[in-house]
């Protein structure tokens, strides 16, 4: 029963963080690009990522301690190369996150605030080519999920 619920967390918090960054990448930038402008533009992305960054933190904490909590009974040893692919990619996704939200954020909050749009527009490219890493990870995460079965 206590590894089904680990599960449910885990593949809940999976979807919303993987959709979340398709939706951001595939749908909002485009669309954003489109129809605003920059001074409109990067505070709707300032606000934006605050917000998903936010819930992405409980997201991000979840599947670390669900995929511990399904990992360790088991055993490192005997867990399936999947499943230490997964582990592996999920740590590196999370210190992609932790730096998207820790440092690149206040930066980008930093010069919406002093309307330097530009440089804005630097640190949103850079948290675009990072999501863009983290996709792909994703994408390879769920490969060795599939695999490990």
């Amino acid at each position: 029963m206590l590894r089904q619920a680990l599960l449910l967390l885990h593949l809940l918090a999976a979807m919303a963080w993987m959709g979340g960054m398709f939706f951001a990448y595939f749908c909002l930038r485009p669309s954003a690009v489109e129809v605003l402008e920059p001074p409109k533009r990067l505070p709707l992305w300032l606000a934006t990522l605050g917000r998903f960054l936010r819930y992405m933190s409980i997201a991000v904490l979840l599947i670390l301690a669900s995929g511990l909590g399904m990992l360790l009974p088991l055993g490192f040893q005997a867990a399936p190369a999947g499943w230490h692919l997964m582990f592996a990619l999920g740590l590196v996704m999370a210190g992609v996150y932790a730096y998207v939200h820790l440092a690149l954020l206040p930066r980008l909050r930093a010069h919406c605030a002093a309307s330097t749009w530009p440089a804005a527009a630097q640190v949103l490219n850079a948290i675009r080519q990072l999501v863009a890493l983290n996709l792909a990870l994703g994408v390879i995460v769920v490969l060795a999920a599939v695999s490990a079965r």
